[in-house]
């Protein structure tokens, strides 16, 4: 431990030598964490096993609930490591041979982006793993945030600037880590907490607490106060130390996760398609503000659903100021009776929107309003309407510019089909201008017909008509997604890619072929039969066809290997991982990157990395590369 100024002290001593003996300048040297030319983007890095998000609870009772679940699931008592949950940007880093090689966003969970040259920026996270790690690769995963006494600094200097202030330190962490000079970065001190290895690295240890700690001792940052707890009990005991205690660390903490701690039993219980069956967040009891409920308007959904918003007199909460609260729909407007001019309570909770969830119906003076809710569309005066079966009130105007433009939004959206520069307010304009009308215009956009809205110019829309070219290479299963068909997300979209191929076939697959689909069911099943029915849908999508956009998916030549699932690891000989994967996709079968107790074989190559050892202890088949060949190339 020193201080600021004496590392500035050394690392310009460092400098000095390096620029005297340049051939002794290493890779890992800490004069490296500073980058050099701004980055020109961020690459697309797969996450495997994906980085899935954690359910959520306020109530201790649910608590005792998951606690019951894995008995009940696994038969007997397991230990729960319980760590703080630090409320800032999840990463993963990946080191080789002790080396930092590739620090990634978490994204959507299946695709973040590379963001290493900003992530070595990080005074305390090393490029080099101290004497002792001697893996050949390690994934870790966890929280970069930004240090209280840092972000206030830098809220202070923005002021002085004239540059708006930061909301909240967590969003100020997220906007520095997708900045593209990383000096700019290294300006900031970000630092990094890590809580997760997501697969085992040492098959006689299947302790994840245990191994986290090894991490530790090989120089990374855990997450301070870690513990394991041997019955729920303990848990709930920790979960009331921390409830005060949390206000008086230098990094926001919002709850405690608790997970099962054993490797083996966290293979056996498995995942959701959303969130992993042995871990749950359990979240403190949201902060909460009172404020005077100024007015009610009602917004229009990409899909419809019209939602009624309080427009507030704005109030700080949580780091944020609130101007706007979410009310729902009608019903929670009359449970609440809320009525224009109330003082009312708005909270963030685990909601990223605020809502208002209470009324301080004592301090009412008899003028307030009650609202009405509206009869017609408040953008396109089409008549709404309301399912006997649903809270929401929908527009059925298709042309509705409000749907409009949140389906090119959504379309053209980071996870979707990624078409940089195409945000709200360009949309707005496009659309509020006739330039566009529809999804598939956005295609047909030309440099002369958007240089001249505001804040483009040609450059600008040069560069956004290359970000739409580019666009037409994403995979089937973005496309789908960026249809926006309801209950469809990147998990189903997905599976109707494996399952049928192309788009053409999706569209006229019947209801019995769709919801016998493990992860797409009848609810979702129904949503696309009736999506597909709409002649103006099958329209758009064949116009999308038309423009170029790529509407195969990975086809199967063969049924050789149907059914099987195949991991490789280490170096192959005659062809590339990459190749091999193909490979197997084309003769029917699963490729994967994680080894999993579904997994049936693993090929290994020359210098095989952790999955081998991973592979032994479930008891997966392991083959070599001769043997792999030889299994592709049956009769």
């Amino acid at each position: 431990m020193i201080s600021d100024y004496e590392f500035d002290q050394l690392l310009a001593r460092l400098r000095e030598l390096e620029e005297r003996y340049p051939e002794f300048i290493t890779p890992d040297s800490p004069t490296q964490k500073v980058g050099g030319e701004p980055i020109e983007g961020f690459e697309p890095v797969e996450h495997h096993p994906p980085m899935l998000s954690l359910d959520n609870t306020y109530s201790k009772e649910e608590v005792f609930e998951f606690d019951r679940r894995i008995k009940r699931w696994l038969g007997k008592s397991v230990k729960y490591q319980v760590s703080l949950k630090v409320d800032g940007v999840a990463v993963s880093v990946v080191y080789r041979s002790g080396r930092l090689v590739l620090g990634a966003t978490r994204g959507d969970g299946h695709t973040g982006d590379d963001i290493t040259e900003n992530l070595k920026t990080i005074r305390s996270l090393p490029l080099r793993l101290l004497m002792g790690a001697k893996l050949k690769d390690i994934e870790v995963r966890g929280e970069v945030y930004l240090p209280k006494k840092e972000f206030e600094r830098i809220n202070q200097e923005r002021v002085k600037k004239g540059e708006p202030p930061f909301a909240n330190a967590r969003n100020a962490a997220a906007g520095t880590l997708k900045h593209l000079d990383p000096k700019e970065v290294a300006r900031r001190r970000l630092e990094v907490f890590f809580h997760t290895i997501p697969e085992m690295v040492d098959p006689d240890n299947p302790s994840h607490f245990q191994s986290i700690k090894q991490v530790e001792r090989w120089g990374l940052r855990v997450i301070p106060y870690l513990r394991l707890c041997t019955s729920i009990d303990e848990v709930l005991n920790y979960i009331d130390e921390w409830e005060e205690r949390r206000f008086k660390l230098d990094f926001d903490v919002d709850g405690l996760v608790i997970s099962v701690d054993d490797f083996t039993l966290r293979e056996k219980l498995g995942s959701t398609t959303k969130a992993p069956r042995w871990a749950i967040a359990f979240k403190y009891p949201a902060l909460q503000a009172i404020t005077r409920l100024e007015r009610i308007i009602t917004q229009v959904g990409r899909t419809g659903r019209v939602t009624p918003v309080a427009v507030l007199k704005p109030v700080s909460l949580s780091g944020s100021t609130i101007s706007r609260a979410t009310l729902h729909n009608e019903d929670e407007i009359r449970r609440l009776d809320v009525r224009i001019g109330d003082l009312v309570v708005i909270e963030k909770g685990g909601e990223v929107i605020p809502k208002v969830v209470g009324v301080v119906k004592e301090k009412r003076i008899g003028t307030e309003k009650r609202f009405t809710f509206p009869k017609r569309c408040p953008i396109c005066d089409s008549k709404i309407y309301r399912l006997p079966d649903e809270a929401d009130y929908r527009c059925p105007n298709l042309n509705c510019p409000a749907q409009i433009k949140r389906s090119i939004e959504y379309f053209a959206a980071r996870g979707v089909m990624d078409i940089e520069g195409l945000g709200t307010k360009l949309v707005d304009q496009l659309v509020d201008k006739g330039i566009i009308k529809s999804i598939a215009d956005i295609y047909r956009l030309k440099v002369d017909e958007i240089e001249n809205l505001d804040r483009m110019g040609k450059k600008s829309a040069q560069n956004l008509i290359t970000a739409i070219e580019k666009s037409k290479e994403r995979p089937l299963e973005r496309i789908i997604m960026g249809l926006g068909i309801r209950h469809v997300g990147v998990h189903a979209a997905r599976l109707l890619v494996e399952n049928f191929g192309s788009i053409e076939a999706i569209m006229v697959a019947k209801f019995e072929d769709l919801a016998r689909i493990p992860g797409i069911g009848p609810v979702i099943a129904e949503s696309i039969v009736n999506y597909f029915r709409d002649p103006s849908n099958r329209k758009l999508v064949r116009e999308l066809k038309r423009l170029g956009l790529r509407m195969e998916g990975r086809v199967s030549k063969s049924d050789l290997l149907k059914g099987m699932s195949f991991v490789f690891t280490g170096e192959l000989k005659t062809m590339t991982r990459k190749e091999a994967q193909d490979l197997v996709a084309a003769l029917g079968g699963r490729p994967s990157s994680s080894v999993s107790g579904k997994t049936d074989y693993l090929v290994c190559g020359e210098n095989p990395g952790s999955k081998y050892n991973k592979a032994k202890v479930l008891g997966v088949k392991i083959i070599n590369e001769e043997e792999f060949l030889k299994l592709v190339r049956r009769k």
